[in-house]
């Protein structure tokens, strides 16, 4: 199903993450969120993306904003657990965001930090470039738009 593009009736996305969500050291157009929203607008979709990244977020705290973050008539969530967690020592709360957006009904994406490996990355070798952000959205668009069954 094809809808117009506008922000009326807009299928919401979230992205919620930390820093390769939020798009550390590029502007905020291009990361990835940003990225995502206009290549599925440019396929003719009806979408917003929310950018709920924050550097250096740990999935505690994803876990303690979960309710603010993902509105709710969100219909997925690109979830980014990153690498905080293990360097911070914070307990993974993957699951349980998992589990509450489930109940929830909101679709759940995993961006595995995997899926980041072969992008181009920024000369700290952990966040992409535009071009690693452009060609991540391109990866996500799919598995977005079969989300939300568009």
């Amino acid at each position: 199903m094809t809808l117009g593009v506008g922000s009326a009736g807009a299928a919401t996305i979230v992205a919620l993450g930390a820093s390769n969500t939020y798009g550390k050291g590029v502007a905020r157009n291009q990361a990835y969120p940003a990225q995502l929203e206009a290549i599925l607008r440019a396929k003719g979709l009806n979408v917003r993306v929310v950018n709920a990244g924050i550097n250096g977020d740990t999935t505690e705290g994803m876990l303690q904003r979960l309710d603010r973050a993902v509105p709710n008539g969100t219909r997925a969530v690109i979830l980014q657990p990153g690498g905080n967690d293990r360097r911070k020592g914070s307990p993974d709360r993957t699951a349980d965001i998992q589990s509450r957006l489930s109940a929830r009904g909101i679709k759940v994406i995993m961006l595995a930090n995997g899926m980041l490996g072969a992008l181009p990355h920024q000369p700290d070798g952990v966040h992409l470039t535009p071009e690693g952000y452009h060609m991540l959205a391109e990866q996500l668009a799919s598995q977005v738009s079969g989300a939300i069954g568009r």
